[in-house]
This record gives C-alpha cells, sequence and structure tokens, in this order.
C-alpha cells in the first residue's frame, strides 16, 4: 500500500446554501407586434427578453396603432413611461400562418404618388415581399437597395419606399407597387391561449421566470382570464403569478361603476392569482389599459423596495391624467365610488387629496368571496409568492441528495437565516421554519417525502386610520389659571 506522506487539505460543502432568489414583477405579455417592421425580428410564439426600449423595437418593432398591436402599448408604458425591465414578450402575429398575412393587399395597379422621394404604403406592409415597378405591367422592376429602400415611420403610421439617389427612377413622381401585408384582425382568442402557455418556456428560454401575467386587449376575455389564473397558479408546474385583468370597457362592457360587479361574477374574474382592473387610463393622446400601468406601478414600487414584494401599489402614481372608456369616453370617479369600486376586488384610479392621479385598491380578484388574508391582499398574496418560488429555486440542486441530518438542516438553516434577513428589514412582520414529525409520517420518509412548515406574516396594508377626538377640560382650566 502506497504512503500518503505530505500536508493534506480537503473541503466540505458550506453547511448553509446561499438563497436564489426570485425574481419579481417581470411581465409577460402575449399579443401581437409588428415584427414586420423590427430590424431583428423575433420568432412567432417564442418568449423574447427585453431590457431596453431599443432592444425591445429591435426584436418586435413599434407602432403607435395599439388596437392592432397591443404589445406595442405595454412596452410603451413600461420602458418610456415607468422606466422598469425586464420584461418578456410572446408575439403570436405570424406572419408565416395562413390567414394572417394578405398576399394581395396591394396588387400594383395603382399609382401611388411620390412626394419627396417617397410613395407612402400602409404600416401593415411586408418589406420582403414589396416590388416596385414605375409601369402597371411591371415591365421594369426596380432593385431594392439600388433603386430604392424600405423603412417605416411609426408617427406616420406609414411603411415608405423612398428612390435613392443614383438611380435612374430617382425622379419619378408615381410607382406601382405589389405587396402583401400583415392581418392584425386575425388573431383570434385561441393564439392568445397559445400564446400564454409559451410562459412555461421562459425558464429554459431566457433564463426567467415572469410574475405577472399580462395580455392587454384581451385579458377581458373571460377564456383568456381563465386560463392566465390557470398559468399564474402554476407556471412549469412550480412557480406562482398573477395576472392582471382588464374588464372590458367596449361598447358592450362595462360603461359604469355600478355594472362592474355583475361583469366581475358574471366572467367568473373571482380568482385570488387575479388582479382586476377598470376602466382605461389615458396620457395625453395616449390611451392604456389599466393593466399594462400597473404592472410598471407595480414593478416600480418592487424595485423601491430591493426587489421584495410587500408594498401594495395602492396609492402610488399612474402615468395618467384621466380615466376613459375603449371609445375615449371620460370615467370621472368620486372618492365614495372608488371605495365601492375597491370593495369590490378591483383595482381603479383616483385622483384626490392633491397627490395625482394613483392606483386605488389592495385587493386581489378573490376579494369580497375569499377573505383569507394570503388570498385577499395584493401584497401579501405576492410575498407568498416571492417566498415559495425563492424556495423552489434554491434547493431544486437538493433533489435526489441523500436524505440525511445534514442536508435537512442545511435546508432548515437556510431558510431561517434568509427569512430572518426578510423580517430584520421589517418586509415580514415574524418567520420561522419547522420540521414538525406529525407531517412527516414514516411512509413519506420512506418514500424519500420531507416536509417542512413555514410561518410567515407579511405586514398588511393599513387601509384605514382612525383617530379619536375628544374635548378635555383641564386643558381649559389650566389655561385660564382657575384653581378648584
Amino acid at each position: 500500500m502506497a504512503l500518503n506522506l505530505g500536508v493534506h487539505v480537503h473541503e466540505k460543502a458550506t453547511a448553509v446554501s446561499t438563497p436564489a432568489v426570485a425574481d419579481v414583477s417581470i411581465p409577460f405579455v402575449v399579443g401581437a407586434a409588428p415584427v414586420h417592421a423590427a430590424s431583428d425580428p423575433a420568432k412567432s410564439n417564442v418568449p423574447v427578453l427585453a431590457t431596453s426600449w431599443d432592444e425591445a423595437v429591435a426584436r418586435l418593432g413599434f407602432s403607435y396603432d395599439w388596437k392592432k398591436y397591443p404589445l406595442c402599448e405595454f412596452m410603451y408604458s413600461h420602458f418610456q413611461l415607468f422606466g422598469c425591465q425586464p420584461v418578456v414578450f410572446c408575439n403570436v402575429l405570424d406572419t408565416g400562418k395562413a390567414g394572417m398575412t394578405d398576399g394581395a393587399a396591394g396588387d400594383g395597379q395603382t399609382a401611388i404618388p411620390v412626394v419627396e422621394r417617397q410613395a407612402a404604403l400602409p404600416f401593415d406592409a411586408i418589406a420582403a415581399t414589396i416590388q416596385v415597378s414605375t409601369e402597371a405591367a411591371f415591365g421594369t422592376v426596380l432593385e431594392l437597395d439600388t433603386d430604392y429602400s424600405v423603412l417605416y415611420d411609426e408617427n406616420a403610421g406609414a411603411c415608405l419606399v423612398e428612390l435613392l439617389d443614383g438611380s435612374e427612377h430617382y425622379d419619378a413622381t408615381e410607382l406601382y407597387i405589389k405587396y402583401g401585408a400583415v392581418k392584425p384582425s386575425a388573431v383570434e382568442q385561441a393564439d392568445i391561449v397559445e400564446g400564454l402557455g409559451v410562459i412555461d418556456s421562459c425558464m429554459s428560454k431566457v433564463g426567467l421566470v415572469p410574475d405577472l401575467i399580462c395580455a392587454p386587449g384581451w385579458s377581458h376575455d373571460p377564456v383568456v382570464a381563465a386560463v392566465m389564473a390557470t398559468k399564474a397558479e402554476n407556471i412549469n408546474g412550480l412557480f406562482r403569478a398573477k395576472a392582471l385583468i382588464d374588464a372590458d370597457c367596449g361598447e358592450d362592457g362595462v360603461r359604469k361603476y355600478s355594472d362592474l360587479l355583475p361583469w366581475k361574477n358574471g366572467n367568473n374574474v373571482v380568482d385570488e392569482n387575479q388582479i382586476l382592473c377598470w376602466p382605461m387610463v389615458k396620457l395625453g393622446d395616449y390611451k392604456f389599459h389599466m393593466s399594462t400601468q400597473l404592472a410598471g406601478l407595480m414593478a416600480q414600487v418592487d424595485a423601491a423596495n430591493g426587489g421584495v414584494p410587500y408594498e401594495s401599489p395602492s396609492n402610488k402614481n399612474f402615468k395618467m391624467d384621466g380615466c376613459c372608456l375603449e371609445d375615449r369616453t371620460e370615467v370621472d370617479l368620486t372618492f365614495e365610488q372608488s371605495n365601492i369600486i375597491a370593495g369590490y376586488g378591483i383595482v381603479t384610479a383616483l385622483n384626490f387629496m392633491s397627490l395625482g392621479w394613483t392606483a386605488r385598491n389592495n385587493y386581489t380578484a378573490c376579494y369580497p368571496g375569499n377573505t383569507d388574508v394570503k388570498d385577499q391582499f395584493i401584497p401579501v398574496s405576492r410575498m407568498f409568492d416571492f417566498v415559495a418560488n425563492t424556495l423552489i429555486r434554491t434547493f431544486w440542486s437538493k433533489l435526489d441528495k441523500p436524505m440525511n441530518l445534514r442536508l435537512l438542516d442545511n435546508i432548515q438553516d437556510t431558510c431561517n437565516i434568509w427569512l430572518n434577513g426578510l423580517v430584520s428589514q421589517e418586509y415580514l412582520l415574524g418567520a420561522r421554519v419547522e420540521l414538525r414529525a406529525s407531517e412527516n409520517p414514516l411512509t413519506g420518509l420512506l418514500a424519500g417525502i420531507i416536509s417542512f412548515h413555514i410561518f410567515l406574516t407579511p405586514p398588511v396594508p393599513m387601509q384605514e386610520c382612525h383617530f379619536t377626538l375628544e374635548y378635555d377640560v383641564d386643558y381649559l382650566t389650566s389655561a385660564l389659571s382657575l384653581s378648584a
């Protein structure tokens, strides 16, 4: 047997693990985007991670026609107004799918005037399909990047064919153009539902698990809202999120606050993982679904609290100058009416007490039917989600290791240290981890199943503050120097 002389050093695994803290306020947004106008277009029905405005525009394109392209509404609000990131987008407008493009949108038989060397086409025109000629018979076809270039002008809402200096056709006064175009109107409920399923691939595709689910312009649909709630409860069969839902503000939707409760109950938007909003909000000429701005506001509040979602977005400022319906009819709510809406478990907006326009309501959509404190309050429910998601990510690497005391101590100590840190920062009022014999029967242990019991108490939002005023006559006699 060989000798092992000398000095030897061995390493031992640390008894406490470093928590893999869950990311918060990461929206997963489903809808249509003008990818045909993007410089680096993303494929449809794949998660696209964007950490800046420029990155989002490059991958998805941009248009101010938010009715057709609701992802652009979210993009503008989140990056430009709230300055928050990241966002995971899922574009469902598939230009390779039958019915989502119109190949005969421009047949080339009508002369298009050239103004300042540019011929304007609809914004929906697909650059790759454009053919240009100076003749209706297309006897002569102009060459891309030699005779003309194509650019998209989101401000003008147009696709521009621009004649290039040096081309023999540079002075043409009219052009005949054939082109195909995207059809955002072809996006249906089934496409949005399919896009929502893409959230399960976020972990493998972009390395993040979103915790806010949005579908502006579609979430009022009861089927879409139900699927959003289902995904929010169970991403990858593991993680939790919140679905941000808008009540219908259209012609056949909720046009006055007294119709909100019947709409909510009739469309079954009563889940603890749903946050329901009404009406829409506007800023200048721009109009937003309230869920869009609520996602930005929640991200802003969470960022100010170190990425811990323990504070409600209620009584914090939206980026708006008024409430409206889809047709831009103004909605002017009083304080008392906002209280009634909050009592329905619906987020609204209020301009009161010189605070400007603020979000109003602390409740998830399950209220008032469900009054469990961990379900009814937005920040409390989100804290439970946050703790749950962090535990899953932190201890996933421990799966299939030998179930011995060292492993159990590591898990329990790691949990307690992390939770104690949240308590010390007042993100939690108290928390502890217990390993109870009553919750770990022998049959479970033999099957390799161990159960820890975590007690935690996130602070509830202070919704009311009462002061009692009483006239104290002793101060009167004292002030007047009267003696008994």
